[in-house]
Formats: C-alpha cells, sequence, structure tokens
C-alpha cells in the first residue's frame, strides 16, 4: 500500500516538472506524506524463551533502514532494563537502590516534566552509572509535528539533562508511545539518535491498574529471551516491587544485564 502511494506521488510530480513550474507546496507536501505514515510499535509478548516475530510487520523494513533497535544479540543470554520516565510516581529511587545494589545498569528516558521536576533523581541516574535517554520534551506524537519542531523537542531534553547531570551527550531515543514513520526516524537518526523500541513488555503504566508484585514479577520472567530489550515504566509499584526478585531470577537462568552502549562495542 504504501509502496503504491509512493509510486503515484512520484509520478505526479515527474509529470508536474515535466511541464515546467516548480512543485506547489501542496504537491510537496503529498510527496511527504508517503514517507510519514504512522505506526504503532505496540507489542507482542514473548515466550518459551523466544522474542515474538515482527517479520509481519509492515514497518519491519523501517526499523531495519534506520538502524533501529528492538532486540539485541539473540545468540547471547544478554537482558537490557530500560525504563520509561515520564513523571515521577515516587518508585524511581526505589529501583535505582535495586540497581545499584544489584550492580545492574539501565536507561530511563526522560521528558521535559521529568526534567524539570526530578533533577536530583537525573543526578542520582548519571552519577550511578546508568544512561539517560530522549523520551521527548512534551511527549507528542512525533509523526504529528514538524521536522524543526521534532529537533526542538529532542534538543531541550538533551539540553535539559546536560545542564542537570554530568551526562554531556545523548544517544538513544524513545519516540512517545512507540508512534513513529519513516520521517521521524530519518530525522532523528539525521540528529545523533538511535530509535529504542522493544522485545518484552506489559501493561504496567496503568497506575490504577497495580496487580501487585507477583503478577509484576510473572509478566516479565515469562517474556525473558536472549537479547530483549525489557520495556518497563518506573510509574509502576508493582515494578519496583518486584525489581530484586526478576534481577535475581533472570541470572539464575543464566542471563547478564547490559547497558544499551555495549551492543555498539565490538564482539570479544
Amino acid at each position: 500500500m504504501i509502496g503504491r502511494k509512493l509510486g503515484a506521488v512520484l509520478t505526479l510530480l515527474a509529470l508536474l516538472t515535466a511541464a515546467g513550474p516548480a512543485p506547489s507546496e501542496d504537491a510537496a507536501a503529498a510527496a511527504a506524506a508517503g514517507t510519514d505514515t504512522p505506526y504503532h510499535f505496540g507489542f507482542k509478548k514473548s515466550k518459551n524463551g523466544e522474542p515474538a516475530s515482527i517479520a509481519q510487520e509492515p514497518f519491519l523494513s523501517l526499523i531495519e533502514k534506520h538502524g533501529a533497535l528492538f532486540t539485541g544479540d539473540a545468540t547471547r543470554k544478554t537482558l537490557y532494563l530500560t525504563f520509561d520516565n515520564g513523571y515521577e510516581n515516587g518508585f524511581t529511587a526505589k529501583i535505582l537502590d535495586v540497581l545499584k545494589e544489584k550492580k545492574v545498569p539501565a536507561i530511563f528516558f526522560v521528558t521535559g516534566q521529568y526534567i524539570k521536576e526530578q533533577p536530583e533523581l537525573l543526578r542520582r541516574m548519571a552519577d550511578e552509572g546508568h544512561l539517560i535517554g530522549n523520551h521527548s520534551w512534551s511527549h507528542p506524537d512525533l509523526t504529528t509535528v514538524s521536522d524543526a519542531d521534532l529537533e526542538r523537542e529532542l534538543e531541550r531534553v538533551k539540553a535539559g539533562v546536560a545542564a542537570a547531570t554530568k551526562q554531556k551527550e545523548m544517544t538513544y531515543l524513545r519516540p512517545p508511545r512507540g508512534i513513529f514513520s519513516d520521517r521521524t526516524l530519518a530525522v532523528s537518526k539525521r540528529l545523533g539518535y538511535v530509535n529504542v523500541f522493544w522485545s518484552a513488555a506489559y501493561v504496567d503504566w496503568d497506575t490504577k491498574r497495580q496487580k501487585g508484585s507477583d503478577y509484576a514479577f510473572r509478566q516479565v520472567t515469562a517474556q525473558l529471551h536472549p537479547g530483549a530489550i525489557l520495556l518497563l515504566h518506573s510509574v509502576s509499584k508493582d515494578n519496583a516491587d518486584a525489581m530484586a526478585r526478576i534481577i535475581d531470577y533472570a541470572r539464575s537462568q543464566g542471563y547478564e544485564f547490559k547497558s544499551l552502549d555495549s551492543l555498539f562495542l565490538p564482539t570479544p
């Protein structure tokens, strides 16, 4: 479907160019429209030690084209902890306590609200060796903002984190709500970002639907697989309460927790 739309648009532009006048702004917008079809990464639960396949998804080629991540090396029993921190709900400190005790690295994707309201937690993340990623300043659907506004959204987060912590660079982006397009992947890649999606997740972000630490433990550990990028939300009390058990169980199954940065280091 996308290919047919693009083909039609390119044919129209070729005819207009041959006729002489430059394409109108409307025509140019139409040409760009094919690259801004929105996709939602969503999630299918991994099980039996295998990641859920996205081979049938129409956006797989875009993920590959722009070098986005949704899983690590499937041949190694490594796990990558990632947290979305849109706002603080009182549990990030406990999560950090567990990560420090267990010596586990993680990345926290933060928004403008988090930067403004939680500078001390930001500093603690960086000081304790964790990465801080970009979750955009105002948490918009990035496919609905212009290239210039998208750049501003990302730059404000990068600058805010740099001002509050010792982390001066920012490499990783998690699009709000997992919504993206060919254009947003291309623009953010041009700005130096790797888009990070996930291969294991569950409905943990609704603070009114917490079901206890045992539930969180089962939901996460049932989806472990080699190279899993785990998406968790720090607003979840269940996640905070289950974190130590999740880490201990994963290690008992032979898994090792690593930083996303390790994916870009030479393989020994």
